[in-house]
């Protein structure tokens, strides 16, 4: 992974390295302290430098973005990976149900985490942007480094990224479409399930029923909010949970999970300033949950696409 650089104008004369390292590269100061303690962390025209050192026209300042040598990794598992899009900073994967994105325990494991660690390469490490609950299948993103993983973070819930999933769940919502506005946190004594309560994090999702048939509803979601287990949630507080989730609704045989999948992403890319709208198709069993017609599960992808 490159070193970022960037060439001082006449507009840069006499302004600080760290005027560069913030706003031209956006970095936090909590990365940039990293970078001091960095051999070759911060150079300018070459050489170690001060982030107080005062630029002139025609200065050139490096600065790393890959993680330190000694960064903790993961076991490598060698799996098989439905990447979606990659480039040398980020890499958006279609992850199928059932397979957890971190390890149990030490790094060990048979984790998504665990088989990305093998895909990477030197110096590339797993930082996880957007997880998934282990039977959410569809979209996920990881940034290769520390540096680009706080780039994407800051994107997220904005209008620069956007997740939206489909899912299936029972009952039919009412009104057709609208947004749910209510406040999710942990049930006391609790660190996993979630409520609604009202000292609860502000929490906000968009629906819209896509399909109806047989006392169940094919939907698309928006989260506005990240909260944990947020679309979960609301749904089963309006009296429609998701099918098959077994925590906030009723476990059935044809779902060991959730029935939720995160079908489109669109995000600004931080480093090249394009935008990358990607899919990843409704997985086949949805289908078994609803007697539907074949063109409502992906009808602006029909396979993945870029």
């Amino acid at each position: 992974m490159r070193p970022l650089k960037y060439t001082a104008g006449p507009a840069d004369e006499g302004l600080p390295v760290r005027h560069v390292l913030t706003e031209v590269f956006q970095m936090s100061s909590s990365h940039i302290s990293r970078l001091k303690r960095r051999p070759g962390g911060i150079l300018l025209n070459g050489e170690p430098c001060y982030v107080t050192a005062g630029l002139r026209e025609g200065d050139v300042v490096e600065a790393l973005i890959c993680d330190p040598p000694d960064t903790k990794t993961l076991e490598p598992m060698e799996a098989p990976l439905d990447v979606v899009y990659e480039d040398e900073w980020l890499i958006v994967l279609n992850k199928a149900a059932g397979i957890s994105v971190h390890p149990e325990r030490s790094g060990i494991g048979g984790s998504l985490e665990n088989a990305l660690t093998a895909r990477l390469a030197p110096g590339e490490f797993v930082h996880t942007v957007s997880r998934l609950d282990r039977w959410t299948s569809g979209l996920m993103t990881v940034a290769k480094s520390g540096y680009m993983h706080e780039r994407m973070i800051r994107l997220l819930h904005t209008p620069d990224f956007i997740k939206e999933y489909r899912a299936v769940c029972e009952g039919v919502p009412q009104p057709g479409a609208g947004f749910i506005r209510l406040p999710i946190g942990h049930p006391e004594g609790e660190n996993y399930r979630m409520q609604v309560r009202a000292d609860g994090l502000p929490s906000l999702t968009e629906y819209e029923v896509l399909y109806s048939h047989g006392g169940r509803s094919f939907l698309r979601l928006l989260p506005h909010t990240g909260r944990m287990h947020q679309l979960r949630v609301h749904m089963a507080a309006g009296g429609c949970p998701l099918t098959g989730d077994w925590l906030y609704g009723t476990e059935i045989p044809e779902m060991p999970g959730p029935a939720l999948h995160s079908y489109r992403l669109e995000f600004l890319h931080p480093m090249t300033g394009e935008r990358k709208e990607l899919f990843a198709p409704v997985p086949e069993c949805f289908e078994k949950l609803l007697n539907a017609p074949q063109n409502i599960w992906n009808p602006t992808a029909p396979k993945c696409v870029i």
